[in-house]
C-alpha cells in the first residue's frame, strides 16, 4: 500500500490535481474578505449630514453686562468622512459659541464659532452671525403689586387688598430695560368661588407701559400672594309684623323679642337696601299669654341670617281679665290712670344711629374698628304715648375718648336722650383704635 501511495505521489497530475484544489481554497478566503472589507467605513469614505437646534453659549463680563441679540440655538451643516461625521453627529462634544469678552457697550456684529470638532470635518453654522447689543447691567429693587381676580368670589363675600410675600424684587436687566419697566404684578391664578382667605404663588411679571413682558431676571421669581376674604355682613333691628286681628274679646297687650337684632350677609348692593329684617306675628291665634319660636324673614338677596328663629313674648288681655283686674282695682285705692298707664307700654328700635366721638386729644386721631360701619342701633321702651312720638334725631350716641392714649380700646356706647324710657344700644362698647396724627 505504502508503495502505491509513493508511486502516485511521484506521477505529475497527482501534484496538478492538488495544486488546484489549494487554489481553489485560497480564492474562497480572499473573496469573503473584500466582502467583509466592503462593509467597513473606510477613512476616505465622505458623507454630510445636519445638525439642528445646537445650543448657542455666549461669554462675557456676566457681572457688568448684558447681551442681547444671540440666537439660542443654531443649525450645523457637516461635511467629512463618515466615521467622522457619525462620531459627531451621535456625540456632540463640541462647542457653539460667542466669544464678547473683549466687546464694548453698544450694537455690534459678531460670528458665531465652534470649537472642539474634528479637523476632518467641513462646518457651516446657519446663521454665521448675529446682531447683538451690550448693555450696561443694573439691579433694582421694586414693589410688586399683588393682583387677584373679585369676580372668583363666592356670593356674599369680598375682599381686601391682596398683600405680597415678600414685599419687593430684585430685577436685573439691561440700564435701558430697567427704565422702561412701569408694572410689577403677582397675579393669584387660582378656581373659583373662594369663600376663605387664601395664600398661594404667583410667577413676578414685570412689564412695560404698553403691558409689554420684558426681558429682566427676578429675584425671586416666585412669590407669595395673600387674599384676605371675608362675608359681607350687616347687622339689622328685627321688626314685629302683626297678621290679622285679634280674636273678640282678646286684646295684644305687647310683644317683645328676646334678641332685637339679627346679621344678615349678601351681596351689597343687597345689603346697602336692607334696613331690617321681620317676624310676623299671626295674633289671630292667640288666646292666651305665650311664648313663641319664630323663623326671622328675610329679603330677596339675602343668603344668611343669624339668628334664623327668635322668641317672641306675647302679653295679651281678655275680657274676663278685665273684669277680674276693674274688681282688683276697686277693692284698692290705687287710680285707674296710673293702672293704665303701667298696662301700655311700647318698644320701639331705631336703627343705624351715628356714633360719635367725643373728647379725643387734638394730637390723636380715631377710627372705629367696630362696628366699623360707625352705626348702631337702640332699643326704646317706655310708656306707648311717649315712644310713639320719638324720632332719631332725639337720641345721641357717643364714645368718650378724654384721657385715652395711643392703642386699640374698648369703650362703652353712651346714649342721651329723653326721659321716661329705657335705651339700650345693640351693642354695650366699641372697639376704637387710636394712633397719633402724622406731623406735616
Amino acid at each position: 500500500m505504502d508503495k502505491l501511495i509513493d508511486k502516485l505521489v511521484d506521477t505529475r497530475w497527482f501534484m496538478k490535481i492538488v495544486a488546484l484544489i489549494l487554489a481553489l481554497f485560497l480564492f474562497d478566503s480572499v473573496y469573503d474578505a473584500d466582502k467583509e472589507l466592503k462593509d467597513i467605513n473606510v477613512p476616505g469614505q465622505q458623507d454630510s449630514g445636519i445638525v439642528e437646534d445646537v445650543p448657542v453659549k455666549s461669554y462675557y463680563d456676566t457681572e457688568n453686562l448684558v447681551v442681547t441679540g444671540i440666537p439660542e440655538t443654531v443649525d450645523l451643516s457637516i461635511e467629512g468622512p463618515k466615521s467622522h461625521l457619525e462620531q459627531a453627529k451621535k456625540l456632540q462634544n463640541f462647542e457653539v459659541y460667542v466669544d464678547l469678552t473683549n466687546a464694548e457697550i453698544g450694537s455690534q456684529r459678531v460670528e458665531i464659532k465652534i470649537r472642539d470638532i474634528s479637523d476632518k470635518l467641513d462646518v457651516t453654522i446657519n446663521p454665521q452671525y448675529a446682531d447683538v447689543t451690550v448693555h450696561e447691567k443694573v439691579t433694582q429693587e421694586f414693589k410688586v403689586d399683588a393682583e387677584f381676580n373679585n369676580g372668583l368670589l363666592g356670593e356674599g363675600y369680598s375682599a381686601d387688598a391682596a398683600s405680597a410675600e415678600p414685599r419687593t424684587v430684585k430685577i436685573t436687566g439691561a440700564k435701558e430695560v430697567i427704565e422702561r419697566i412701569s408694572f410689577v404684578k403677582a397675579t393669584l391664578d387660582v378656581k373659583g368661588p373662594i369663600t376663605e382667605t387664601i395664600t398661594d404663588e404667583a410667577t413676578v411679571r414685570v412689564l412695560d407701559r404698553e403691558m409689554n413682558k420684558l426681558d429682566v431676571i427676578v429675584e425671586p421669581q416666585v412669590i407669595q400672594v395673600t387674599v384676605p376674604v371675608k362675608q359681607l355682613s350687616k347687622t339689622v333691628p328685627v321688626t314685629i309684623v302683626r297678621k290679622g286681628d285679634p280674636q273678640d274679646g282678646v286684646t295684644i297687650n305687647s310683644i317683645e323679642l328676646d334678641v332685637n337684632e339679627a346679621s344678615i350677609t349678601g351681596r351689597e348692593e343687597i345689603l346697602n337696601e336692607t334696613e331690617s329684617v321681620r317676624v310676623e306675628v299671626d295674633v289671630s291665634k292667640i288666646e292666651k299669654d305665650t311664648v313663641l319660636t319664630l323663623p326671622v324673614i328675610i329679603p330677596n338677596g339675602i343668603s344668611a341670617v343669624d339668628p334664623k328663629t327668635v322668641e317672641a313674648s306675647i302679653d295679651i288681655s281678655t275680657e274676663e281679665n278685665a273684669e277680674n283686674t276693674e274688681r282688683e282695682e276697686e277693692s284698692t285705692e290705687e287710680p285707674a290712670e296710673e293702672t293704665q298707664a303701667q298696662e301700655q307700654e311700647e318698644t320701639k328700635t331705631f336703627s343705624s344711629l351715628p356714633i360719635n366721638l367725643a373728647g379725643l386729644a387734638e394730637e390723636y386721631e380715631a377710627v372705629l374698628k367696630n362696628p366699623a360701619s360707625g352705626r348702631t342701633s337702640i332699643t326704646v321702651t317706655g310708656k306707648s304715648s311717649t315712644v310713639q312720638d320719638l324720632k332719631a334725631e332725639d337720641f345721641n350716641l357717643y364714645l368718650s375718648l378724654a384721657d385715652l392714649g395711643e392703642g386699640d380700646h374698648e369703650v362703652p356706647i353712651n346714649v342721651d336722650g329723653p326721659s321716661g324710657v329705657n335705651i339700650k344700644p345693640a351693642s354695650g362698647n366699641a372697639t376704637i383704635t387710636i394712633t397719633r396724627k402724622e406731623e406735616a
